[in-house]
C-alpha cells in the first residue's frame, strides 16, 4: 500500500469521524451550551449544508491551487476548527464552525479523490477510490464509538480535542507522504469547461444513481433504531452491534466495490444496484425476524458502499480533462441524497406509513437506479465514447 494513499486515508478516517460523532455525544452537547437535543441537532444538518453548498464553491474557487498546498490547508482547517469546537463558548459559535468544517470537508473529498486516482495507473483507480471512502466506513466502525465513549467518560468537549490530535496526525502525514509532483498540481480551470463536462450522460446519470443510492440507503438506515425496535423486536441494547455489524459489511464492500469497478465497471454497478433492490424487498420481509434481519443488514451495508465506489470511479473517469467542479459534487450529491431521504422517511411516517414500510421505498429507488444505469451503459456502447485524457497529462 503506497504511503500517499495511506495519508489521503487517515485524513478521510478523520473527516469521517467529526461529521457523525456529535450524533453520539449530542445529549451532552446540548446540555453543555444549554439547548435542547432537537436544536443541538442543528448541528448535524448544519454540516451536511456545508458539505453540500460550501464544498463546490471553495473547490472552484481554490483550482489554481496546488492540490498537495490545498489538501495542507484544509487539514490544518479541519484541525484548528475541532480546537475552536472543543473551545466554543456557545450554540452559535458552533454552529459556525461546523459550517467552516464541513466546507472544509466537501472540498477535501473532491481533491482527495482526483490525487488518489491520479497517483494510481487507470486499472487500479477503482481501488484507489475505495481505500479513501474506507476512511469514512471505518471512521464509524471505530472513530464514532470511540469518540463517543471519550465524550462519555470526560465530557464532549474532550471528543473535539482528540478530533484535533486526529486532525494534527493526518496533517504530518500528508505533508510527508504526498509527493511534490505535477500528477496532484491543479490545472488551470475554466468555468465554462467545468460545467460543459457535467452534460456527459456518464457524468450526470451517475450524479442521479448517487442520489438514488442515498434513498435506498438512508431512508431506512435514517430510522434503523426504532425499526429495529420496535419491527424486528430488538433490546434497544443489541441495536449497536447490529450497527456495528452494519459498518464492518460497509468496509468489505467499499473494497468489493472497488474491486468490480476496475474489473467491469458498469456490467458490475448494473448487477449490484438491480441486487440491492432485491435485498431491499427481503429487508422488508424479513423485518419481523431478528436473526435473517441481521444478517440482510449486513449485506444491505455492504452492498451500499460497494454501489458508491463505481459510481465515483465512473464520475472520476469520465471528468479527468476537467475535473474540479465534478469531483466536489460527489460529496455534495450523498449528502444531498441523505438530505433528501431524511425528508422522504420523514413524510412516510407523517403519513401513517410503519418503520416497516421504508425499505420498499428504497427498492423502488434501486429498480429506478437499474433502469437508469442500463440505459446509460446502452448509450455509452452506442456512441462509441471514450473516457477523456486528463488535462494534467495533456500538459
Amino acid at each position: 500500500m503506497s504511503l500517499p494513499l495511506i495519508a489521503l486515508f487517515i485524513a478521510a478516517f478523520a473527516f469521517g469521524t467529526t461529521e457523525f460523532v456529535i450524533a453520539g455525544v449530542l445529549p451532552q452537547v446540548a446540555t453543555g451550551l444549554d439547548i435542547t437535543i432537537p436544536v443541538a441537532g442543528y448541528l448535524v444538518s448544519a454540516y451536511a449544508i456545508g458539505i453540500a453548498i460550501g464544498g463546490p464553491l471553495l473547490t472552484f474557487a481554490t483550482t489554481s491551487v496546488a492540490r498537495r498546498q490545498l489538501l495542507l490547508g484544509l487539514i490544518a482547517a479541519f484541525t484548528i476548527g475541532q480546537v475552536a469546537c472543543a473551545l466554543a463558548p456557545g450554540f452559535s459559535t458552533m454552529l459556525i464552525l461546523r459550517v467552516l468544517i464541513a466546507i472544509a470537508h466537501g472540498t477535501f473529498f473532491g481533491i482527495a479523490m482526483v490525487v488518489a486516482v491520479g497517483l494510481v495507473a487507470p486499472e487500479r483507480r477503482g481501488f484507489a477510490v475505495a481505500f479513501i471512502l474506507s476512511g469514512l466506513t471505518v471512521s464509524n466502525v471505530i472513530g464514532v464509538p470511540l469518540g463517543a465513549a471519550i465524550g462519555n467518560i470526560w465530557g464532549w468537549r474532550a471528543t473535539f480535542w482528540a478530533m484535533g490530535t486526529l486532525g494534527l496526525l493526518a496533517s504530518i502525514a500528508i505533508a510527508l507522504w504526498i509527493p511534490r509532483t505535477n500528477t496532484i498540481t491543479a490545472p488551470k480551470a475554466q468555468l465554462g469547461r467545468e460545467v460543459r463536462v457535467l452534460g456527459r450522460q456518464q457524468v450526470w446519470t451517475s450524479l442521479l444513481l448517487m442520489l438514488l443510492l442515498m434513498i435506498g440507503q438512508m431512508v431506512p438506515f435514517t430510522y434503523i433504531a426504532p425499526l429495529l425496535h420496535e419491527v424486528t423486536g430488538l433490546d434497544p441494547a443489541i441495536v449497536p452491534w447490529v450497527l456495528l455489524l452494519n459498518g464492518v459489511g460497509s468496509t468489505v464492500g467499499v473494497f468489493l466495490g472497488g474491486r468490480l469497478a476496475d474489473w467491469k465497471l458498469m456490467p458490475a454497478l448494473i448487477a449490484m444496484l438491480g441486487t440491492q433492490a432485491i435485498v431491499l424487498f427481503v429487508f422488508y420481509l424479513l423485518s419481523p425476524y431478528p436473526a435473517p434481519m441481521i444478517g440482510t443488514i449486513f449485506i444491505w451495508g455492504a452492498l451500499n458502499f460497494a454501489i458508491g465506489t463505481p459510481i465515483q470511479a465512473r464520475i472520476l473517469g469520465w471528468t479527468t480533462d476537467a475535473p474540479s467542479l465534478a469531483s466536489s459534487l460527489i460529496p455534495s450529491g450523498f449528502n444531498v441524497g441523505i438530505a433528501l431521504a431524511a425528508s422522504a422517511g420523514a413524510a412516510m411516517l407523517n403519513a401513517g406509513y410503519g418503520y416497516r414500510s421504508l425499505p420498499l421505498l428504497g427498492m423502488v429507488a434501486l429498480v429506478i437506479a437499474t433502469g437508469v444505469a442500463i440505459a446509460s451503459f446502452i448509450l455509452e456502447r452506442r456512441s462509441g465514447a471514450v473516457p477523456p485524457i486528463s488535462a494534467v497529462a495533456a500538459e
